[in-house]
């Protein structure tokens, strides 16, 4: 019996104290709003819109021929991934106001899982807007605009370009 028991204790006994000993690692995985804002923060530009109205939809419109001003076209959105959600727009390349400065907006975002809303300002159509969520990767965001009145809406993609 004594033998049985050191065959059967005593392994058991040190494999629990050693296995004990171990830190178990877990990963942690990215959460919904550090894909829109990186680790510290990441920006995004607006690559192309679509129309929806009345349940058909336009073409993809890539930006650069879209009918707007050429001073916001191309203009840089950061999300912050601090806790005030803080985010800027900021002028590009195409530099339009050379005596502005080059970030002209510093304001918050706000994003619901619950019901996939953002609400951020749009340089395009000059106001923060509240917005659907339809895909949000590590690089793509595409958001719709819903308009309360009428049905139709506007699909907006955006890349990202830089993570921290």
């Amino acid at each position: 019996m004594r033998h049985f028991i050191r065959l059967l204790l005593i392994p058991g006994v040190v494999g629990w104290l050693l296995g004990g000993c171990s830190e178990k690692i877990e990963p942690k995985p990215t959460t919904y709003s550090q894909l829109l804002t990186g680790t510290e923060k990441k920006t995004w530009k607006m690559v192309s819109l679509q129309v929806i109205d009345d349940g058909t939809a336009s073409s993809v419109i890539p930006v650069a021929q879209l009918n707007a001003d050429p001073c916001i076209k191309d203009d840089l959105l950061t999300f912050y991934a601090d806790a005030e959600h803080k985010f800027e727009a900021s002028q590009n390349t195409n530099i339009c106001y050379p005596k502005e400065p080059d970030i002209y907006v510093t304001d918050t975002w706000t994003l619901v899982n619950a019901n996939a809303s953002i609400a951020f300002y749009i340089p395009l159509f000059d106001g923060k807007y509240l917005s659907t969520v339809k895909n949000l990767t590590a690089t793509v965001l595409t958001i719709e605009l819903y308009f309360g009145d009428i049905n139709a809406s506007y699909r907006v993609t955006f890349n990202s370009t830089t993570t921290k």
